[in-house]
């Protein structure tokens, strides 16, 4: 969650140089070469089975490519801290989508901990006046995301178990390539070549690459596979959090006591979503 809080600053710089398809087909690919390498060099290829190809090309197709265009997109039009509470819904859909799909319940402490971590979101990135100003493009494009983030948290969920992450985001990153070329080549080729190299924005391309891109995706894998999908993407709560926490220490914005109160109620909620209240309860008899 810090390196897709941080990538949110980073398209930002990025955008300023670069248009959004061109940003993600490089950072696919620059991460593609990295786990490349690193897959190789260690021996552990995996190949994918027959029985797994549309679920790969499902997840690819979700993410990267839908939620990159969402994402991408949403943020030319949209503060990233407007952006980061959008993804932060991502927990609110996902119960639904994972009870119709794979039959996994939300536990009520888990229920409470998301309500209470979205409320300290709300305080965090909102108002007081409960307003947020942004782009209705906007706003649809990262809802856009928000789909394909469940959607792919659920299909990562079918086969989290029968990879490595390596494998998987691998695969995932490859595919979100093919998605992507078509589009590339035809209507950004040419204004890739047109535009003079910015140093910048290329390190900034590569960290977006190493950081958001692998690493990340290889933590969120790792994640669905222990703890499951409502509880992993639960931690989606903590992207605008940390992004007022980068504010200060990047650029000293002093955080309100409403932004403070709001940061202690997310983490809160989390720890709450973590419990297990029939272990708690059993403790407590026996005590």
């Amino acid at each position: 969650m810090v390196f897709w809080s941080l990538s949110y600053v980073w398209i930002k710089v990025a955008l300023d140089v670069y248009d959004p398809i061109t940003i993600t087909i490089f950072r696919l690919a620059i991460s593609a070469t990295i786990l490349s390498i690193i897959i190789f060099a260690t021996g552990k290829f995996e190949k994918i089975k027959k029985e797994d190809y549309k679920l790969m090309a499902l997840l690819a197709f979700f993410e990267p490519f839908l939620y990159f265009i969402g994402e991408s997109h949403g943020m030319q039009y949209v503060s990233p801290t407007v952006g980061s509470v959008i993804i932060a819904t991502i927990p609110l859909f996902t119960p639904i989508a994972a009870f119709l799909f794979t039959r996994e319940r939300l536990s009520n402490t888990g229920i409470l901990g998301l309500i209470i971590s979205f409320i300290g979101v709300s305080l965090v990135v909102m108002t007081p006046e409960a307003n947020i100003e942004a782009s209705g493009k906007g706003v649809s494009l990262m809802f856009l995301a928000v789909f394909a983030g469940v959607g792919y948290s659920i299909i990562l969920k079918k086969i989290a178990h029968k990879y490595r992450g390596m494998t998987i985001i691998l695969y995932q990153n490859l595919g979100g390539i093919l998605f992507f070329s078509p589009l590339f080549f035809t209507f950004r080729f040419q204004a890739f070549i047109n535009t003079p190299l910015n140093i910048n924005a290329i390190i900034v391309i590569v960290q977006l690459a190493v950081f958001a891109s692998t690493l990340a995706f290889l933590f969120f894998t790792y994640a669905v596979r222990q703890l499951g999908i409502n509880t992993s993407n639960l931690f989606t709560n903590l992207i605008p959090v940390f992004t007022a926490v980068f504010a200060f220490i990047l650029i000293g914005e002093i955080p309100s006591l409403r932004n403070t109160i709001g940061i202690g109620i997310v983490i809160g909620g989390l720890f709450i979503s973590q419990l297990d209240y029939k272990k708690v309860k059993a403790k407590l008899i026996r005590k």
